[in-house]
């Protein structure tokens, strides 16, 4: 199903739960909210996404670390935040992602700041930059041809996540400050497309 199809039927869902285990205060969005403290709840712990990609946000306003939410059941923070060094147990906000498209997604990875230097076009995923050729663990800017992707700061899709989308920014993130609000360095070590 396409994006547009998926707006047009209203098929972005995600339903959330205020205690770990799809427990307590519940309630399902079909469009983004930018603080879930506005709903009467104090946090989310526990998430199910029904339908299309979604990016939870540590912070109100889409703000702090980044959490890709695809298909599937997240009942503890760990199921979401994966293997990052960063420990938050909650998200308090979250929107979908409207623009992911597995089967054409393209982005070009640059060895410099503002698209400088050498680059390298991708369509795949990659749990080891390094063990594709790329020679260094940073990735100082990122340009999205097509689709959205996930990049993560170590091998294996681990780490820090930054979510690269083609309709945010024009694609285009000429330094690593750009990657999300709570980037602190432009290491990257694996990038995989976000499934839709």
């Amino acid at each position: 199903m396409t994006t547009q199809q998926m707006e047009q039927t209203g098929q972005w869902k995600i339903t959330v739960w205020e205690e770990e285990n799809f427990q307590g205060k519940r309630c399902e969005f079909m469009m983004e909210c930018q603080n879930i403290m506005e709903r009467g709840f104090h946090k989310i712990r526990s998430v199910k996404v029904e339908n299309g990609p979604w990016v939870g946000f540590e912070y109100p306003e889409y703000l702090g670390q980044q959490f890709i939410l695809e298909k599937g059941d997240y009942p503890r923070w760990e199921a979401w935040s994966g293997n990052s060094g960063y420990r938050t147990e909650h998200m308090l906000s979250f929107r979908p992602i409207r623009c992911a498209n597995h089967s054409d997604s393209k982005v070009t990875l640059y060895d410099c700041e503002d698209f400088q230097g050498r680059k390298f076009e991708m369509c795949d995923d990659y749990p080891s930059l390094q063990a594709m050729g790329w020679c260094s663990k940073e990735v100082p800017s990122i340009k999205v041809n097509s689709g959205s992707w996930v990049a993560y700061q170590y091998p294996g899709y681990r780490g820090y996540q930054y979510i690269l989308e083609r309709d945010r920014h024009n694609g285009e993130y000429r330094n690593y400050n750009e990657y999300s609000t709570q980037a602190h360095t432009n290491q990257i070590q694996s990038i995989r497309r976000i499934q839709h």
